[in-house]
């Protein structure tokens, strides 16, 4: 079966080019090509995907569409692949997508097919893409093996938690309790120096690093 591709860009110049592009790639199809969020979301209710490519200013406000895209697919299409385009480097923007299991990547990726189909079929399959220039910026604070810094039990918590597992799962596969797993979590954060991080954005840090280290993230 291809995989059903569909794009957002507001350039017609960048749009027609991707959508050029992808259509001569083997196992590709263009299922639509849109300017802007509303049509897309629109096109996408008609003729769902398998995967959205979208930019991340778009009309109107030119500032965050591709992300409130992003959210508004995660609840009405929870099962469709979402990667995000970007022309400048923002680690927030990352971070948000990877916790909703999204791919985010730099418009100098288009460059490069290759790693721009790569993309699409990971987050088509479920996976998370982050540009290896945002988790330079992300882990760029710490040296150059953060995980060394963690006690074994730590390092087992750590890879726990990166499988998605909440605090009570991890207690009962560690046969410990939750409030031990809140301390090792807490020294995790402060090893990895994420402990000033709100919310879950200190977890997708920690996981971030972990993944990149372990190299299962590009």
């Amino acid at each position: 079966m291809p995989l059903r591709v569909t794009v957002a860009e507001d350039s017609l110049l960048v749009r027609e080019g991707v959508r050029l592009l992808l259509a001569e790639e083997p196992g590709l199809v263009i299922a639509g090509a849109y300017r802007d969020g509303d049509a897309l979301l629109a096109g996408v209710d008609a003729d769902p995907p398998d995967v959205v490519l979208t930019d991340i200013r778009m009309p109107p406000t030119h500032t965050d569409e591709g992300i409130r895209v992003a959210d508004r697919l995660g609840r009405t299409h929870p099962g469709l692949g979402v990667l995000v385009l970007s022309q400048h480097l923002d680690p927030g923007y990352a971070v948000r997508l990877f916790a909703q299991g999204r791919g985010y990547l730099l418009k100098e990726r288009l460059g490069d097919i290759a790693v721009l189909v790569g993309a699409l079929r990971e987050v088509a399959a479920g996976g998370s893409v982050v540009d290896p220039k945002v988790v330079d910026v992300l882990v760029r604070p710490m040296n150059r093996s953060p995980l060394d810094r963690l006690s074994p039990r730590e390092r087992e918590v750590l890879a726990l938690v990166a499988q998605a597992k909440g605090n009570a799962a991890i207690a009962g596969e560690l046969v410990v309790s939750e409030r031990a797993v809140e301390k090792h979590i807490g020294s995790i954060f402060t090893k990895l120096g994420v402990g000033g991080d709100t919310g879950e954005h200190r977890r997708v840090r920690a996981v971030l690093t972990y993944l990149t280290e372990m190299g299962a993230i590009r």
